[in-house]
């Protein structure tokens, strides 16, 4: 439990601006962190390519910019994303960004068998499956037999807010060990991770603390936080703009009501007003009929 005399970091490793930057300049950690994840040993990894290295400035401040991160890893095709907000529909999100991955994989002329391995990971900020599992791997399999159709597709999804926090962690388990330090919100728990976590820990905090103090870093996290606000800004001023013509609407609507009602009534009112000049006509005949009735006698 976070203590109320904590101190905040100003930079999580939830920013996807930081999450990049630190794995880009580090490739050795990301390197690591895949292969934990993966639960691969990282002595088996032969070959490790970073394919999506840039983060322009003119990128960053644009709306909906992904920080993920691409890599070859011994022929598989990995993608590493952290989402920090729910926004919906996210694993339909994620199987459109393997559909992409995997299709542009295929020269054209290639065997579909020449296919890579495709894989996604994300590291979720929010709760997105039902139970208590941090961890959640999806393959293509038959739905009865259980069988797997093949195994080039796969999804691994990671839950941050289902971690328990530092003061339980086990560690001697490297997975939750980084996993605690993607979900780190306070100077003290990044302690508690070094001083527990051991030399991999202690590298990824220094890391941690390079990047952070960089000008390059800390004006694309400017960007970034321009962009995002600004995108919230317009979805305020959308949000606020459609309950009022909402409101307009039901207005009208209600005016519309109204006016039929009120419409109707004129009508009604026509109605007994020519009724009542029929009945006073018909009065009028019978006081005449009674008139000549009274002079015959």
């Amino acid at each position: 439990m976070q203590s109320p005399n904590s101190t905040k970091l100003k930079y999580t490793f939830k920013s996807d601006v930081l999450f990049k930057m630190l794995f880009v300049t580090y490739p050795h950690l990301l390197k690591r962190l895949v292969a934990v994840l993966l639960s691969i040993p990282i002595e088996s990894i032969n070959n490790f390519q970073l394919i999506n290295t840039e983060m322009p400035p003119e990128e960053i401040g644009k709306k909906h910019c992904k920080l993920d991160i691409h890599m070859l890893v011994d022929g598989r095709k990995i993608n590493l994303e952290i989402q920090v907000e729910d926004e919906g529909n996210y694993p339909e999100r994620a199987m459109f960004h393997w559909a992409r991955m995997y299709s542009s994989s295929l020269p054209s002329g290639n065997d579909y068998a020449s296919l890579p391995k495709t894989i996604v990971i994300s590291i979720l900020g929010f709760a997105q499956f039902p139970g208590a599992d941090v961890h959640s791997e999806f393959a293509l399999l038959e739905v009865s037999r259980h069988e797997m159709l093949s195994d080039k597709m796969s999804f691994h999804f990671f839950e941050l807010p289902k971690m328990p926090d530092v003061d339980s962690l086990d560690t001697a388990n490297e997975k939750d060990l980084w996993l605690a330090l993607f979900n780190a919100n306070t100077e003290e728990e990044l302690e508690k991770l070094v001083s527990t976590g051991g030399e991999v820990m202690s590298q990824a905090v220094e890391a941690y603390r390079g990047v952070t103090a960089t000008e390059k870093f800390r004006y694309m996290e400017i960007l970034r936080e321009r962009t995002m606000h600004d995108e919230a800004q317009a979805l305020g001023n959308a949000r606020r703009k459609g309950l009022e013509e909402g409101r307009v609407v039901e207005r009208e609507k209600w005016q519309n009501i109204i006016a039929g009602k009120d419409a109707q009534l004129v009508d009604k009112d026509a109605q007994l007003a020519d009724k009542d000049a029929q009945l006073a006509a018909k009065d009028a005949r019978i006081a005449e009929l009674d008139a000549m009735l009274d002079s015959s006698t």
